[in-house]
């Protein structure tokens, strides 16, 4: 068996070792290869891809959530295995994922990576869609371990898994891509800073607005990582649950009434065609009310659902999501009442 040596990288640009599959008469690797895919049912998530190109003969790419990856196809080349062997690996971690055996078999090798670097996803791949086309993304920590079971586990033929897994572990799969991509992460902060800047100031005299009112939660879910863009718009969610709450409580025969002010959206954001929106800003003498019901109801019990389904938009997945969503478990102010 290999041993794991820390050898000098080449240069991103120099060409990989790529794989040259032979076809058998049980793998036939011809045109229908390229209609494989990924195994199982998975609804495309509504995150896109921001680069995906061929370089040197693998096909990788980056998530507009910033995480690197590999197609099925580049995944094949860099480990030298067939695109119907890590079909199999896929379906058996499916199959098997709920199962807490860990033993000498293969799954056992992939859960016990994955687990220890944090990925605990049902599904090796994320399904997202692009052009009206659908991509299978193998993430970069699922592609290294493909890499370190076939250099230093597997009884196939290591030669090509092993000089790419040495060349990946020492810089890294995901800043390998990004430098082979030329690729720079954008600024996260730019979607959310825009909307503050244009909305300063909008709020109708005497009364408060939900966005400006939560701008430390949208702080927070920026610096946990969490792509905040024109497809995560947490106010709206506050919004929503605070108005079923305004009605249901019948507020206005308290405070009086909320009234509708302009509310618009950044010219780049694709909501900003309907602009401006018509939305609701409250009494500032409902405002001490609101602060207490947020603290104390929606972020101890509505915000969690919420951050679950942002959870492909997180490089942890559903892991981070509840960690993120926990945030605010013990940060409920004591009733006034």
């Amino acid at each position: 068996m290999p041993k794991k040596t820390d050898e000098a990288i080449e240069p991103v640009n120099a060409p990989l070792q790529v794989a040259t599959h032979k076809a058998t008469k049980n793998n036939k690797l011809d045109g229908s290869l390229s209609r494989l895919v990924a195994t199982s049912k998975q609804m495309p998530l509504d995150l896109g891809i921001e680069v995906e190109r061929d370089v040197n003969g693998v096909e990788m790419g980056v998530l507009e959530n910033g995480i690197s990856y590999l197609t099925q196809r580049g995944l094949s080349e860099i480990t030298g295995i067939s695109r119907p062997a890590i079909q199999g690996i896929t379906k058996e971690w499916e199959e098997l994922f709920d199962e807490d055996f860990l033993g000498k078999d293969r799954i056992s090798f992939f859960k016990d990576y994955l687990f220890k670097n944090g990925y605990r996803e049902p599904k090796l791949y994320i399904e997202t869609t692009q052009n009206g086309s659908v991509h299978f993304a193998y993430p970069d920590v699922v592609c290294m371990a493909f890499l370190e079971y076939y250099a230093f586990e597997s009884k196939a033929d290591s030669t090509k898994a092993l000089a790419n897994y040495r060349r990946f572990a020492a810089l890294g799969l995901r800043r390998f891509i990004y430098e082979a991509l030329e690729y720079t992460p954008g600024d996260k902060w730019k979607y959310h800073n825009d909307r503050v800047s244009l909305l300063r100031n909008s709020a109708p005299t005497g009364h408060f607005t939900i966005f400006h009112e939560i701008t430390g939660l949208i702080v927070d879910l920026i610096e946990a990582d969490l792509t905040i863009n024109h497809k995560t718009i947490p106010d709206i969610s506050v919004g929503i649950a605070w108005g079923k709450y305004w009605s249901e409580q019948n507020l206005e025969a308290q405070f009086g009434s909320r009234i509708p002010y302009e509310h618009n959206y950044p010219n780049y954001y694709p909501q900003s065609l309907s602009n401006p929106q018509k939305t609701n800003a409250y009494p500032d003498a409902a405002l001490p009310l609101f602060r207490q019901w947020f603290k104390q109801e929606y972020l101890p019990t509505k915000f969690p659902a919420y951050i679950l389904k942002k959870a492909s938009l997180l490089p942890g997945g559903r892991d981070e999501a509840l960690q993120i969503g926990g945030m605010y478990q013990n940060k409920a102010l004591p009733s006034t009442e």
